[in-house]
Order: C-alpha cells, then sequence, then structure tokens
C-alpha cells in the first residue's frame, strides 16, 4: 500500500520554524490542494455560495421546506436531461433534439392514456422504449454514417417538435392518470411512529450518509492503492463534512414538510447508477477515451461507433424520463413543452465541469450545473426580477463557467 503522495505533514516544515509557520504551512497546502482540483470544487463552491447569497437576499425564503421540495420538482426534468447531456458531451459530440423529444414523449403519454385509456405503467414502458428509439436512429445517423451530432439532432429538433404539434392537433391534451401524475408531483408515504418528521425519509437520508462517507474512503483507498495522486487528507476530511453536512440539512428540510419527492428517488438512482458507470465500467471508460483521444482510442481497440450509438440511445431513453416528469407535473402536455430544454441542459453540464473538446466531465458536476440554473431561477422568482433579467443573468453564469474552463486549462498546460 502507498503513501498518499500530496499528505505533508507539519514536521515536514523547515527546521527552525515555530507552530506559527507549521499552521501557515497547513494553510498554505490546503490553498494549493484547492487551486490543483479547482476544476472539481470550484462550481461546488460557487453552489454554496448562490444559495448563502439568495438565502441571506430572500430573508430565508430560499431554504423554506416547502420551497425546497418545490426546487426539487421543478427542476427534475433539467437533472435528468443534464446527466444524459453529459455522457453525449463527454464522448465529444452535442444533442440539440432533447427538448423536442421531451415534448413528443409527453404528447404521446397523453395520447396513450387520456384518449386510448392504456393503463399507465404501460404507457411509461411504451413511452421510454420510443425515447430510446428515437435515440438509437439518430446514434446511427453519427456513429455508424458519419453525420455531425450538430446536424442530426437539429433534424431530430424539428422532426419532434413536428410529431408533436401532429400527435395534438395544436391542442393541450390532459389531465393524466393519478398514478402517473405522482412520478411529477408525488411525495413517499408516511410510515410509522407520529413525529414532527417524515420518518422514511429521515432513514433514507442516514442511509445516503453511510453510503457517501463509505464510497468517498473506498475510493481514496482504491486511489492509493495504484499509487494516484490525491487530494490532501485535510481537503478530504473538510469535503466530506461539507457533503454529509449538505445531505443532512436537506433530509431535515424535506422531512419536515410533505418527505422526499418520489422523482428524487429517481434522480438519486441515476446518479448513483451513471456514477458507478462513468467511474468503474469499461463503457465508461471508453466514452471517456473516445471524447478525449478518438485516435488513440481507436488505436486502442476501442469501439467508438458501438459506444457513440449506446450514447445517444441512452439520452434518448433519458429525455423520455424527463418529458414523462414534467408532463406529469404539469398534468397535461402541450405542443409548446420544452421549449429550450436542450439549451439548459448542456448548460448545466459545462456549467458542472464539461469541457468543450469532450472526454471531461462528472454525472454529479451535471448534477451541481443542473442545480446552479435551478437555484439562480427559484431565487430570481423569489426575488421578482423579470424574465428577460433572469436570461441576462443565466447567460453571464454560463459564459463564465466556460471561461473558467478555458482558463484553468491553459493555467495547467503552462
Amino acid at each position: 500500500m502507498s503513501t498518499d503522495v500530496t499528505d505533508k505533514s507539519p514536521a515536514a516544515a523547515p527546521p527552525g520554524k515555530g507552530g506559527g509557520a507549521a499552521g501557515g504551512g497547513l494553510l498554505q497546502l490546503v490553498l494549493d490542494g484547492l487551486r490543483r482540483n479547482m476544476r472539481q470544487y470550484g462550481m461546488l463552491l460557487a453552489l454554496g455560495l448562490i444559495v448563502a447569497v439568495f438565502a441571506v437576499w430572500t430573508d430565508g425564503d430560499l431554504l423554506l421546506p416547502r420551497n425546497v421540495s418545490n426546487l426539487v420538482l421543478q427542476n427534475s426534468y433539467v437533472l435528468v436531461l443534464a446527466i444524459g447531456m453529459m455522457l453525449v458531451i463527454i464522448a465529444g459530440h452535442i444533442d440539440l433534439s432533447v427538448g423536442s423529444l421531451t415534448a413528443f414523449v409527453g404528447a404521446f403519454a397523453a395520447v396513450l392514456t387520456v384518449e386510448h385509456q392504456v393503463p399507465w405503467p404501460v404507457a411509461v414502458v411504451l413511452c421510454l422504449a420510443a425515447g430510446g428509439l428515437a435515440g438509437a436512429a439518430q446514434g446511427f445517423f453519427i456513429a455508424y454514417l458519419g453525420i455531425p451530432s450538430f446536424i442530426v439532432t437539429l433534424a431530430g429538433m424539428l422532426i419532434f417538435r413536428g410529431f408533436t404539434e401532429i400527435l395534438l392537433q395544436g391542442q393541450t391534451l390532459g389531465p393524466f392518470p393519478d398514478g402517473l401524475q405522482k412520478i411529477g408531483n408525488g411525495f413517499l408515504p408516511e410510515a410509522g411512529p407520529h413525529t414532527n418528521y417524515h420518518n422514511i425519509t429521515l432513514l433514507l437520508g442516514l442511509a445516503l450518509i453511510v453510503f457517501v462517507v463509505v464510497q468517498e474512503f473506498r475510493d481514496r483507498g482504491r486511489q492509493q492503492e495504484f499509487s494516484l495522486e490525491v487530494v490532501p487528507r485535510n481537503i478530504f476530511l473538510l469535503k466530506l463534512v461539507a457533503i454529509v453536512a449538505a445531505i443532512l440539512v436537506v433530509t431535515m428540510l424535506l422531512a419536515s414538510y410533505k418527505g422526499a419527492p418520489i422523482v428524487l428517488l429517481i434522480l438519486g438512482a441515476l446518479v448513483v447508477g451513471y456514477g458507478y458507470v462513468m467511474r468503474n465500467s469499461v463503457f465508461g471508460r471508453h466514452i471517456y477515451a473516445i471524447g478525449g483521444n478518438l485516435p488513440a482510442a481507436k488505436l486502442s481497440g476501442v469501439k467508438d461507433k458501438k459506444v457513440t450509438f449506446f450514447v445517444f440511445l441512452n439520452m434518448g431513453a433519458l429525455a423520455a424520463l424527463a418529458g414523462l416528469a414534467i408532463a406529469a407535473r404539469l398534468n397535461a402536455a402541450s405542443p409548446k413543452a420544452g421549449l429550450n430544454y436542450e439549451l439548459e441542459a448542456i448548460a448545466s453540464a459545462f456549467i458542472g465541469g464539461a469541457s468543450m473538446s469532450g472526454g471531461v466531465g462528472t454525472v454529479l458536476g451535471a448534477i451541481i450545473g443542473g442545480l446552479v440554473l435551478g437555484v439562480l431561477n427559484n431565487g430570481m422568482n423569489l426575488l421578482s426580477v423579470g424574465t428577460d433579467w433572469q436570461q441576462v443573468i443565466k447567460g453571464f453564469a454560463l459564459l463564465a463557467a466556460v471561461g473558467f474552463d478555458v482558463w484553468n486549462k491553459r493555467k495547467s498546460g503552462s
């Protein structure tokens, strides 16, 4: 077992220096570690700062239990899309069709359940299959016919928007069955003794804390075992405390209202599942490989066409899931649904640390980027900021995030 190559002991300080110098050396070590891992922690720190600022500006309304619950429900579709979009961008592509595809799937679900009385579980399966099929069709054109993803998905954006108009005939269609509505608006049922908090949510929060702590120590141990560079121990513990505190606060806020929304459990499963795939599976490593250096990946035996095909198939399925969530929340399918969703998903991925050149990004980063946009939207709505200025502010946020990425890469290269 190798030692932590980045940890340094105060005893290693130059002789003759006192305790103050040791403390200064520790502070410098922490600052150096933060600078080396700025891509990883920069947006997380920015999210915390944005939450703190809006909490003060709104006199605490941002962190009210009801508002935190609404924040999750309102941004669930963006977070689902951001996960899939992050994989697409890591692979070196882009998908402009996801907004129109979410609208098409919502319309398809409405036609099945409202007009044809198809049981909602069957409708959900059919909608997910339709989304996967749409993504697979685009993936075939991109991977096997060599048409650029920008062109293929731009065409898909127009095609799916047109099919949405055809299905709905220009009108809003609803309402959905109660079971389907719960995907976008439902909460976990109450169980156990009567308390002031939602018991199941508390248990889930505690289980998540244990899982995160064990996973962080396991990942750190694996990196040390293979003599990989890890962050200093003090920064690692500080990050762990911050994560646990954040999970605990969100858990208590949700448990003091109606409990955890069902869509939050779906999101949690997606984050854990896709995070594992991207970190530990061969398929995940191949996605990073073809986005980072396609010629080298081909020479290494990576089946780049197959990987690209499944990345877009996956994006289509996640777009279908997002379409079901937003349609269920609105309790109706609309021809104008999904407008600019693709831009929000792309912005979430880039704000969360994705690189324009591909090969860089994490699932957790996509979630952080989506939350940054969500908190900005929610906070500005609470402050009654007009939609015109909201667009301006979000545009500057995206520009700042991408500019920071470019600056960070140039600094690392120098």
